[in-house]
């Protein structure tokens, strides 16, 4: 077959599919010829490099998959002012300090803020539990040298190795000691350097930190007072903080998300973070939880994310999810690093559509706030679940079922979930893995058109 009948084969095939050039590609496998599909191929890319575009009625991924630009998310504050007239902020701001009035004019003209990226908002909250209460203990591998994403840097020289120190080499070991200090009345605040090393403490925790309150019989209210009151023993007060999550470059071993895990065990809480004001307030609030709580920091924020952070102490609650962006289409419930993402599509999807999304931070991902999802589900008929972590027996699986069970009724089309592929992360295809703006877009397009 000479190469102008393999073009005239590619020109019925689309006119038999009633398609053009740009998704002519999805139906190569009716293509006969081995040739003619080299010609299909070399046809997409002169298309994609010209115009940018891969399909017809799609937004094009070139466009959708940018990198993102923290400094104009509206996810983050970028100025004082943004962070100040936050109602949920200046709220916690007051109670913290022991005011009634929550107004935001009052607030303005109280409080400061400053410029934070994520782990020195993690800083400066580790310095204010460790200074407003001589129980506080922080320690893991490389702590009191300001740790690998420096967390901790300072604390060691501030407040001395009684409070702040390294320890060995052995996961298992920290959350052990973790485990015995709470047991002691104290508040430790232990590092896993990267949560993919947290398995060999797997045992401690699911096995003595969530079980400890089943067996001794101790309540919320005994696990908060100073003393330990009351009968039996308690976790209240630890919290085991460990980077987790994607960085583009990071492979097998510095890219996991095990959060599914930990939400299967009951005893505790899950708690990841997506910003610097969300981070200082969660983990404040996690110090003084009468469970125990994994705190799971996502690393690529460290450094990228910034925003305008109160210098003054407060706390979030860990059982209220957060309405980032109301809407009244689709709902889409996620946590931590992949927000942004969502934000991203959501915008671009708004555009092109006309649409109107809801976007949710659960913030807490065990036990999370069904409550705040399901009304909102109630009302846009829609959702959509995004993650990092593996999509089987995931975040979004507990979801969508639970939203299946209590919404029925009201869904206009099946939950979907947005996830990492099931497969471990090789260095060359993390970025394939993990969801990205294309895959949300997608999804909510496919939702509205179901």
């Amino acid at each position: 077959m000479d190469e102008s009948a393999s073009r005239r084969e590619v020109e019925v095939v689309c006119e038999r599919n009633k398609v053009d050039l740009y998704v002519h590609t999805k139906m190569i496998s009716q293509v006969r010829s081995l040739k003619t599909r080299r010609i299909i191929a070399t046809c997409h890319i002169n298309i994609v490099k010209a115009t940018g575009r891969h399909y017809s009625s799609h937004a094009p991924r070139a466009r959708l998959n940018l990198p993102t630009d923290y400094s104009t998310t509206p996810l983050l504050h970028h100025t004082s002012r943004s962070a100040l007239s936050n109602s949920e902020l200046v709220a916690a701001l007051k109670q913290s300090h022991g005011g009634h009035d929550t107004t935001t004019a009052a607030a303005t003209t109280t409080f400061t803020t400053s410029r934070q990226n994520l782990f020195t908002a993690i800083n400066s909250a580790l310095a204010h539990a460790l200074r407003s209460d001589s129980r506080t203990l922080v320690f893991g591998e490389d702590v009191s040298f300001g740790g690998v994403f420096r967390c901790s840097m300072n604390l060691a020289s501030e407040f001395g190795p009684d409070r702040v120190f390294n320890t060995p080499l052995s996961e298992q070991g920290i959350v052990g000691f973790a485990i015995g200090a709470a047991l002691q009345g104290m508040r430790p605040i232990a590092e896993i350097q990267f949560a993919d090393y947290v398995f060999p403490a797997f045992d401690q925790i699911v096995n003595e930190a969530a079980k400890v309150r089943y067996r001794s019989g101790t309540n919320a209210q005994h696990a908060q007072q100073e003393d330990g009151g009351g009968d039996g023993v308690h976790c209240g007060g630890l919290v085991i903080r460990m980077p987790a999550g994607g960085v583009g470059h990071g492979a097998l071993y510095h890219t996991q998300s095990p959060e599914s895990l930990f939400t299967h065990v009951p005893g505790m809480r899950v708690v990841v973070p997506r910003s610097p004001t969300q981070a200082k307030g969660l983990l404040l609030a996690a110090v003084e939880c009468p469970d125990p709580v994994i705190f799971m920091e996502p690393k690529i924020l460290y450094r990228a994310a910034v925003e305008h952070v109160p210098q003054e102490a407060y706390t979030l609650p860990l059982d209220k999810a957060d309405v980032i962006k109301p809407g009244e289409d689709v709902t889409v419930v996620s946590y931590g690093t992949p927000l942004y993402t969502c934000q991203a599509a959501i915008d671009a999807v708004e555009k092109d559509l006309k649409c109107s999304v809801e976007l949710i931070d659960l913030r807490t991902i065990y036990p999370w706030d069904r409550q705040t999802v399901m009304d909102s589900v109630r009302k846009t008929g829609r959702c959509i679940v995004v993650h990092e972590s593996m999509v089987n027996a995931g975040v979004g699986a507990e979801v969508a079922a639970t939203v299946q069970e209590g919404c029925f009724l009201r869904l206009a089309a099946p939950v979907q979930r947005v996830a990492g592929w099931s497969t471990h992360t090789g260095l060359l295809y993390e970025k394939f893995i993990l969801p990205d703006v294309a895959r949300v877009y997608d999804s909510i397009k496919r939702i509205l058109d179901y």
